[in-house]
């Protein structure tokens, strides 16, 4: 039922690509509350951990240095690494749609890129591949964006819904009105498959914390 084709899991620059499917989410407004002690306790952690590190060091530390490598290949800066550095900073995790937050807190505990996706709006099968740079999309702040030639990119069967260097799309983004959610975690050569796993574990430990309900259809590495 849910088709994925990875044609970049092998060879140079190489990426596997988590998938997590859950259905059943009841995204209501009060359920971000239920992750704030969640939220909470990571920005103490970050700040305990990392708060005299400098940039470079935050940079070296694994898997965020596999991505910051990845991005500097094409000239630009990993957005989850300026993130860390905020909370370090003192600025706290924003307070998004519940499902959105728990994502967020698994890729700031984690750092390993993810993706959210209204599942509904998504057409099977999807395909991980490298871009041509002829690929368009409207990303979730409603810019149409040009797709890095040689940037991995996952599209379904009406173009694509996410890149490494862009990020997701607006088409199939989580809405207050979304009820099956899927998340996707880019993992670029040099990410092991077990950590993968364990941040997918942490997204939908995180979802359960509101929604004990909710089934997962889908955890997988590919």
């Amino acid at each position: 039922m849910y088709l994925i084709e990875n044609t970049c899991k092998n060879g140079p620059g190489a990426c596997s690509m988590g998938i997590l499917i859950l259905r059943h989410v009841e995204n209501v407004e009060s359920a971000a509350k239920r992750l704030e002690p969640v939220k909470r306790d990571l920005e103490q952690t970050i700040r305990e951990q990392y708060g005299q590190a400098s940039r470079k060091q935050l940079a070296s530390v694994h898997p965020t240095d596999v991505y910051v490598s990845y991005y500097k290949t094409f000239g630009y800066s990993y957005h989850v690494l300026l993130q860390l550095e905020s909370v370090i900073k003192g600025k706290p995790i924003p307070n998004v749609l519940a499902p959105v937050t728990a994502m967020f807190v698994a890729e700031l505990k984690n750092t390993v890129l993810t993706a959210g996706h209204d599942l509904e709006k998504v057409t099977f099968p999807l395909q991980v591949k490298r871009a041509t740079g002829n690929e368009r999309y409207t990303s979730i702040n409603g810019k149409e964006l040009s797709v890095v030639p040689e940037d991995i990119l996952l599209a379904d069967q009406e173009g694509v819904i996410s890149s490494i260097l862009k990020g997701p799309d607006d088409r199939t983004s989580i809405r207050k009105q979304t009820r099956h959610l899927l998340f996707t975690a880019y993992a670029p050569s040099g990410i092991e498959q077990e950590l993968v796993e364990r941040h997918l574990d942490d997204i939908e430990a995180y979802i359960r914390m509101f929604v004990p309900e909710s089934v997962t259809a889908l955890k997988l590495v590919y």
